[in-house]
């Protein structure tokens, strides 16, 4: 039993080591199972269940922080096709506006002495960002099962509206509103986006490389820990909705609207970097 102990903390060492040396490489997940599995034996304990909370304050934190390079590419992709169109639709806004959806049309008509969307185009927008929303996330994910590529394509086709919808409102003189009523949930529905839209990835791209495991049995070891980033990315588009709600329509300036986005985004990302750190335990 010493020599059984000792084993456990010599291989609890080295899986520390090659997580920061090989993060992403499967074998360093099958190791991590291995360990898993193991400690109960040597301890004499029972697994002890994750439960709401420690998903809530550490679970879902590094499910996020696993896979950084999924990460980086869902940004990349959303991002960076969200930039381009923008300069395209505000360079062809004509063209443009066959990307924009039908309720979003109000954005690309020019304004005439400042004017502003009414109230109920406001809520008409709100409205329409919601339900985008929540279909953006779930498709994001679960695109992931066709080896990742269609979590990639919905990322695509999503920045390239969102860029149209930009590019448009920016040249027809909306500009300054669009930017009033955005920042404040704006933030983190796109940072929810790019984790639904790595969650699906890190499924698909356990197809494309299993490593030493079948494709089914890798398959079913990411897509548990790719649902719960989904999870908690949805978690998180409720707080978009209340912000959406109560911030965007009021009366506060826009650095105040500006402030807010940050802040939510930044608690983000902020816990990412503080929960989401594995630890081994001993």
């Amino acid at each position: 039993m010493l020599r059984l102990g000792d084993a456990y903390r010599a291989t609890a060492a080295d899986l520390a080591l090659a997580r920061r040396r090989f993060p992403g490489d499967p074998l360093v997940d099958h190791l991590t199972s291995l360990v898993g599995r193991a400690r109960p034996v040597v301890y004499e304990r029972e697994r002890r269940r994750e439960t709401l909370v420690h998903f809530a304050t550490t679970g879902f934190w590094r499910r996020v922080g696993e896979r950084p390079i999924f990460l980086l590419v869902a940004a990349i992709l959303l991002l960076g096709s969200w930039t381009l169109a923008g300069i395209w639709s505000y360079r062809d806004p004509v063209a443009a506006s066959g990307v924009v959806p039908g309720e979003l049309q109000q954005w690309s008509a020019p304004v005439e002495g400042g004017a502003t969307p009414t109230a109920e185009e406001s809520t008409a927008f709100s409205s329409a960002l919601l339900t985008n929303n929540i279909r953006v996330a779930f498709i994001a994910f679960a695109g992931g099962i066709a080896a990742g590529l269609g979590s990639a394509l919905s990322l695509l086709y999503n920045g390239l509206v969102i860029g149209a919808v930009t590019g448009v409102a920016i040249r027809a003189g909306n500009g300054r509103v669009l930017l009033e009523w955005v920042p404040a949930h704006g933030l983190i529905e796109m940072t929810c986006f790019i984790v639904a839209g790595a969650a699906g990835m890190r499924m698909g791209w356990s197809l494309v490389v299993p490593g030493n495991r079948t494709r089914g049995t890798a398959l079913v070891a990411e897509a548990r820990p790719a649902a719960e980033m989904a999870l908690g990315a949805a978690a998180w588009l409720v707080i978009a909705a209340i912000l959406e709600g109560f911030v965007s329509p009021s009366a506060v300036g826009l650095g105040a609207r500006i402030t807010v986005g940050v802040l939510a985004a930044g608690a983000f990302w902020g816990l990412v970097i503080w929960r989401g750190r594995p630890t081994i335990e001993r």
